[in-house]
């Protein structure tokens, strides 16, 4: 499915290409899975997308700011902070892979648009490929098992 290799939430800039649109998934594991091959895994807590012009590197980014409660730029991040309240904790436990589409978000022109179409598309593939492997939608990805925190 051409991700990147299993990186460390702390390093997950470091990731090539990450200034364009794509598809991330993020893995919380005991298990030390940094520099391996990604591969469909139960520890896989969330998948997400971003066509914006800042790309996987801002998307990211957001999710960083409310998991470490900066800001609520991330509503699959906040889930997350529901159940992973301690920072140091979910961080030095968190995995992320990614896979970007290379392509100009503020192009209209067709070959662009197709593009980020095929973005938003993988995602759906992925959840799909998820729910075939365990049966279910990763847990933050699922509203209703995981709720965000009430005011």
């Amino acid at each position: 499915m051409n991700f990147s290799i299993w990186t460390h939430w702390q390093d997950r800039n470091q990731s090539d290409n990450i200034k364009y649109p794509g598809v991330y998934v993020l893995s919380y594991t005991r298990n030390n899975i940094f520099g391996k091959r990604f591969d469909w895994m139960e520890d896989i807590i969330y998948i997400g997308m971003t066509n914006s012009k800042g790309g996987l590197k801002s998307r990211l980014q957001q999710f960083e700011n409310t998991i470490a409660r900066k800001a609520k730029q991330h509503g699959g991040a906040e889930r997350v902070i529901y159940k992973h309240s301690n920072y140091n904790k979910l961080v030095s436990n968190l995995y992320v892979s990614a896979r970007p589409f290379m392509c100009d978000v503020t192009s209209s022109g067709v070959k662009d648009l197709l593009v980020m179409g095929k973005v938003a598309e993988f995602e759906y593939i992925c959840f799909a490929e998820y729910v075939k492997r365990f049966k279910c939608l990763p847990e933050f990805n699922d509203k209703k098992r995981s709720p965000k925190r009430k005011k």
